[in-house]
């Protein structure tokens, strides 16, 4: 299990790197998104703001996201530190992700660029 200082953590990394990604950056200047990160064994909850292509995070989840990411809390400090694709825990069922096709095709796209195969 992690905690939620290692989430956290997680998040940050992965803030970072999409904000050091300018190839993502201009990808994404006109998506702009609000994706709430829910742990279901730790209290933890974030909120990661994508405006004009780039991330902002910030602890506690917004009432209105237009993406919802589900998971323990080992799998979620997992995925956004890179050490897993999102592809197999969504596959069986230990990652949620709630909100449309094209927001969930895009997502998934930003951590391959990010992180890769």
């Amino acid at each position: 299990m992690a905690t939620h200082e290692e989430i956290t953590d997680s998040l940050k990394v992965f803030t970072d790197n999409y904000n050091k990604n300018e190839r993502l950056k201009i990808m994404n200047r006109d998506w702009d998104r609000v994706v709430v990160v829910k742990a279901t064994d730790v209290e933890s909850r974030h909120t990661m703001t994508l405006k004009d292509g780039v991330v902002s995070l910030k602890e506690g989840a917004s009432d209105n996201p237009d993406l919802t990411v589900i998971s323990d809390s080992e799998t979620l400090a997992d995925i956004f530190y890179g050490d897993i694709t999102p592809t197999e825990p969504y596959n069986n069922g230990t990652l949620r992700v709630m909100g449309s096709e094209d927001d969930l095709i895009r997502l998934d796209f930003i951590s391959l660029l990010i992180w890769g195969e």
